[in-house]
């Protein structure tokens, strides 16, 4: 790897097998490698309290759907900003 300058206010980038990758989609998938990881060392299952009821699920599940949620909003609060 190695770190380019051609562009010196632009984003930052390395050279990875020949090609410019963005340092913001390294540090992206690195993340997301240990999200995944995180999910599936978790696999006993939890007994969640709703307002109503209580259910059982394996912890696996509800931290993929709050992973997923946490994406959505993420996702959406950047389409927000890049708008204004």
């Amino acid at each position: 790897m190695a770190r380019n300058t051609a562009h010196p206010y632009g984003p930052p980038t390395v050279t990875v097998k020949g090609r410019n990758v963005r340092l913001r989609t390294l540090g992206f998938l690195l993340l997301a490698g240990l999200a995944i990881w995180f999910i599936a060392a978790n696999t006993k299952s939890v007994t969640i309290r709703l307002w109503v009821s209580d259910v059982t699920l394996p912890l696996w599940s509800v931290l993929t759907v709050t992973l997923l949620v946490g994406l959505a909003l993420g996702l959406l609060v950047a389409h927000r900003r890049a708008r204004r």
